[in-house]
Parts: C-alpha cells; structure tokens; sequence
C-alpha cells in the first residue's frame, strides 16, 4: 500500500480549485503501472513522488494526465509540494526544490499558500495570421475580438488568446480543437480580480475546459508583464463557467523571476494498492 492524497489546488475552501492525485511513495513503479492509475483517477493530473536523482532536489515527480507525461504542469507542483510537506514538517526552510521533466522548480510557502518560479518559455512567439483566425472560428468570435496572441509553451504548449473584457472570456463556447488554448480578458479597474483566464484542450474526440490552471498562468504571467498589460502583484480569477473559484496569485521579484501561487487543501487522504 502506497501513501495517496488527493489535493485541491488554488482555493482555500474544498472543492472550489483543481484537483490533483498525488501517490506519495512511487519508487519502484513503472511508467506503465502510473500511466494505468492516472487513466483510472481520470483527473487532469495525477503525480508520483519518489526519491531525487538531482543534486539540491528534495524529492522527484512525474506527472501524468489520463493518456501522457507532462514534462511540467502547474497545479500539480503546487498539490504535490503541498502533500509532501505535509508528509515532511520538519522540512527546516521556506523553499522546496522539486525535480520534474522540466528540471528543478523551486517553490516557496508562505503560510499555507505556496508559489512555484515559472519556468522560462520553449516556444515565445507571436501567433501567424492563418492560426489566428483559426482560433478565432474555433471560439466563435470574430477576428477582430483577439486582441493579441501568443505562443507560450513551459511544456504544455499553450497559446495565449488576449480578449477585450473578462466578460468576453466568460462568453466563449469553443467548438472542438486540437490546440491547447489559453483566454485571458481584463476586469474593469477596481474590481478585485485583474483578468479572467480559461483553458481549453483536446481530450479525445472532444474539447474540455480545465478548472485552474497553473502552467498557463505562468505563462500568461511572463507575456503580460512582459507587454505591461498587468502589473504585478495580481490576481487571476479561473473556473467561474465551471462553477469552481479558483484564484491565482501572480507576483514578480526585483530580479524578474515570476511567481505564480495559490492556497491548497487536502481534501482525501489514505492508502492506494497499486
């Protein structure tokens, strides 16, 4: 029997964020054995912690969707960090160093909320006119409502879709597509979230929204600070079509390194035979 938590990831109130499985002890499993649990918890994410191979790591991940390994994901940093610390509270410090296929991702706590470094883009470029106004039919908007778009691939592969309003992100009913897709929209000045994101990718035969979603927000974080589109800190509101709360914090150090956090809380807790 194996250690397994199953943690929401960015709300501090249950079932509000996005849930992650985390399988606590993974040494000794195969790619096999976790790509059939992943398949079975039928999450967007399930890790497997085990033992570091990298000098300065404190433990190893793998991440897994329900058909792939993702060399880096978002919420499953911060869920795994979370289910691990809590498996470790002697850990003496502020900073967590985890090992995953994108190589080593520091992620610091402060109280009970926790914020991974965004890793730096594979892909950082702006998006061709035929793409865009692909993605334009794929939304159901027209042409002229994409205010920019952006190619932001950490590991997923995201394209980034800037709209004119939160609400015209909340607006959207995508038709079936095989990119992964990223919409961001400003709120008005004031209000207490600064953008409303959504994410959008394959899963089959159909197109799927995912609840909150960190590696896109890293990746959203570089390009609109970057553009001067937000300033930092702030705060991303995701899920609200779907009926989740999800809220994440995104901040920037004097050195330029984006920080992008959230709350977590453990919702199930036990043993799983793998």
């Amino acid at each position: 029997m194996r250690s397994f938590a199953q943690v929401d990831v960015f709300s501090a109130t249950p079932y509000r964020g996005n849930p992650v499985a985390v399988v606590l002890d993974g040494d000794g499993l195969s790619t096999e054995q976790m790509q059939r649990f992943a398949h079975w918890t039928n999450l967007s994410e399930t890790t497997f912690v085990s033992a570091p191979t990298q000098p300065g790591a404190d433990y190893r991940v793998r991440i897994f969707t329900p058909s792939q390994e993702l060399p880096f994901a978002g919420h499953p940093t911060l869920g795994t960090c979370h289910a691990w610390l809590g498996r470790h509270p002697e850990h003496p410090v502020d900073t967590v160093v985890q090992e995953c296929g994108a190589g080593l991702v520091t992620i610091r706590r402060s109280g009970e909320r926790l914020a991974f470094a965004a890793p730096p883009l594979l892909r950082d470029e702006p998006v061709d006119d035929a793409l865009q106004e692909r993605i334009a039919r794929v939304l159901g908007v027209d042409r002229s409502a994409i205010r920019d778009c952006h190619h932001l691939d950490n590991g997923p592969g995201w394209v980034g879709v800037l709209l004119d309003s939160a609400q015209a992100v909340l607006d959207v009913r995508p038709e079936q597509t095989e990119l992964k897709i990223g919409l961001v929209g400003p709120y008005p000045a004031g209000s207490p979230h600064a953008v409303e994101v959504r994410a959008f990718f394959p899963m089959g035969r159909s197109t799927v929204e995912d609840p909150v979603t960190g590696s896109l927000n890293a990746g959203l974080g570089l390009w609109l600070l970057r553009t001067g589109r937000v300033q930092a800190p702030y705060i991303a509101a995701q899920g609200t079509v779907l009926g989740r709360a999800g809220r994440v914090h995104v901040d920037r150090d004097a050195d330029g390194t984006i920080w992008v956090g959230g709350d977590a809380v453990t919702c199930l807790r036990g043993e799983v035979e793998l």
